[in-house]
């Protein structure tokens, strides 16, 4: 038996695989070359891969360097700007609006406030991201007047201005005084800017100590003062005696501003309310002396002057001498108590009241029990014109009478009510 040597597979001069061994094999993809293709193609891959590895790295290094440095210079300002600053004293500070921090930041620096203006600065833009990163609140610098401490470092400096602590002033406008009087009284604050448009209507502003900032608007202090007169209407009229002799709001604080100019003394306004509002109900005449010096002068009325006899005949709008019912507008602006006081009144029948010299009054229900009441003010008033003529004698000071109100003559009606209608 003859040995044979197995057949050795035949390559073609133009491939580098093997022949097929067979017509089925050679109609068979060459899926042995495609593998070693696709390996030639992701050879290089792995290199790639490190390569773009080694960038990401390189930038999150530099990034966490980055941020490692302005961390420290971080810490570092906040150093700086925490340092007490070069105040002796307390200082005011007055901040203009439309300024920016660096004409701000000059400006401190310049009254001795801060040191170094670029610190001022850096710091406040350290404080501005701070602040944009706690949730956007604003860290604006605000206008306005403050007083700043003794060696205030820059940080507190900047916290003043952001938070907007501003010298607070309060300006008092007391109970009784005409609109016109009121509106006087702003324009000669110092602490508030710009104009007035109008006088409002009398009677339509409360009277209270409102709190303000250095440069406050007056017209702004007008809008305050009538939304608390409204917001107080809103309040108190809802809770007035059910059965009172008044149609409106309005009418009570006419009413309210006659009680105002009568009395000032807490504990007898619902008592002189009393008497008007009986008096209403029995329609008489007011008699109010103080009607008729508004009625002679308007707004600009003088409250502590006499009035004469022939003003009290003198026909007006607003004399209650002359006039029934209650005057077309206030007499003044009344306070809360003065308001309060008509709409609740003290339960009495006295149609009566006149001056008991010591800063009251003594109150009656007959025209009789009045005039003699009367009669002892009148006599009480002798006595003491006698006594401040024996000391003007003698050249000794003579001290003002104690407790009697501005522009208050003794209510002297002679006559019995006259109950005729309008």
């Amino acid at each position: 038996m003859s040995s044979r040597r197995p057949v050795e597979p035949r390559y073609s001069g133009r491939s580098t695989g093997p022949l097929p061994r067979s017509p089925a094999e050679r109609l068979e993809p060459t899926r042995p070359a495609a593998r070693r293709l696709r390996r030639r193609r992701f050879a290089h891959e792995p290199g790639a891969s490190r390569g773009l590895f080694r960038v990401i790295s390189g930038v999150f290094t530099l990034l966490v360097v980055l941020m490692v440095l302005a961390g420290a210079a971080a810490l570092v300002l906040q150093s700086w700007i925490g340092a007490p600053g070069p105040l002796q004293a307390a200082k005011k500070v007055e901040i203009r609006r439309g300024e920016g921090a660096q004409e701000i930041a000059v400006r401190l620096e310049r009254l001795g406030v801060i040191s170094n203006q670029w610190l001022f600065t850096a710091g406040y833009r350290l404080v501005h991201v701070t602040g944009w990163a706690d949730g956007g609140r604003s860290m604006s610098l605000k206008a306005g007047e403050y007083q700043i401490p003794k060696a205030a470092s820059v940080r507190q400096v900047i916290d003043i201005l952001v938070e907007g602590k501003t010298i607070i002033y309060r300006v008092t406008i007391p109970e009784g005084l005409t609109s016109w009087q009121i509106v006087e009284k702003l324009k000669s604050d110092p602490n508030l800017s710009g104009e007035i448009a109008e006088v409002p209507p009398e009677g339509t502003l409360l009277p209270a100590s409102y709190d303000i900032q250095r440069g406050d608007e007056r017209q702004k202090v007008i809008d305050k003062m009538s939304a608390e007169a409204r917001k107080l209407a809103e309040r108190m009229w809802s809770q007035r005696q059910k059965d009172l002799p008044l149609k409106s709001w309005e009418e009570a604080v006419v009413l309210a501003s006659i009680v105002e100019k009568e009395t000032g003394r807490n504990d007898e306004r619902d008592k002189v309310a009393a008497v008007f509002v009986n008096r209403l109900r029995k329609n008489m005449r007011l008699d109010s002396d103080p009607t008729i010096l508004y009625g002679l002068d308007g707004g600009k009325v003088a409250w502590g002057r006499s009035i004469l006899k022939s003003e009290i005949g003198r026909k007006t709008a607003h004399n209650t001498y002359m006039i029934f019912g209650l005057p077309p507008t206030a007499i003044c602006n009344p306070g809360k108590a003065a308001i309060e006081a008509v709409l609740n009144p003290a339960s009495t029948k006295a149609l009566y009241f006149v001056a008991d010299g010591k800063g009251g009054h003594v109150f009656a229900e007959t025209l009789k029990d009045h005039n003699a009441n009367v009669q002892k003010y009148r006599a009480f008033e002798r006595e003491r014109a006698k006594s401040a003529a024996e000391a003007q004698n003698e050249k000794s000071e003579k001290s003002s009478e104690k407790g009697k109100g501005p522009g208050e003559v003794p209510w002297t009606p002679t006559t019995e009510p006259n109950k005729s209608k309008k």
